[in-house]
């Protein structure tokens, strides 16, 4: 399914991914949970795996405050799913599962308000599609 996807459609999903987790560092994650959270999508299966794990410098992350990156970050959830969706429903699916892992483990231990609203966000970015 990879070589299916658009460069704008993997470029959709690495952007969303990768943004989530920053995201939940903007929010004041700790740096351990990040790590975690960054190693969770490195270790996503399937062709979402795939795309996570591909090199590339098409993740452009912009925003001076959490506002500004959740304003880019959240739609992008939203879209990723979509696009993963019209091409395979069970890759839309895990990639949804892959964001919540990475989430779970970025937000370990006893999480500020803060970082529980932004998880509770990007779940519903997820939802969403």
């Amino acid at each position: 399914m990879t070589s299916t996807l658009t460069d704008q459609a993997k470029s959709t999903v690495r952007t969303a991914a990768y943004g989530a987790v920053s995201l939940l560092a903007a929010a004041g994650a700790s740096h351990k949970g990040i790590t975690n959270g960054s190693r969770a999508l490195m270790s996503a299966t399937g062709a979402v795996g795939h795309v996570l794990a591909a090199k590339s410098k098409d993740i452009h992350l912009e925003g001076k405050t959490v506002a500004e990156l959740a304003d880019q970050v959240l739609p992008s959830l939203t879209a990723a799913v979509a696009v993963l969706a019209e091409q395979d429903p069970a890759e839309a699916e895990n990639f949804r599962n892959t964001v919540r892992v990475a989430v779970d483990a970025a937000v370990q231990g006893q999480p500020t308000p803060a970082v529980s609203e932004m998880a509770r966000k990007i779940g519903a970015a997820l939802d969403a599609a």
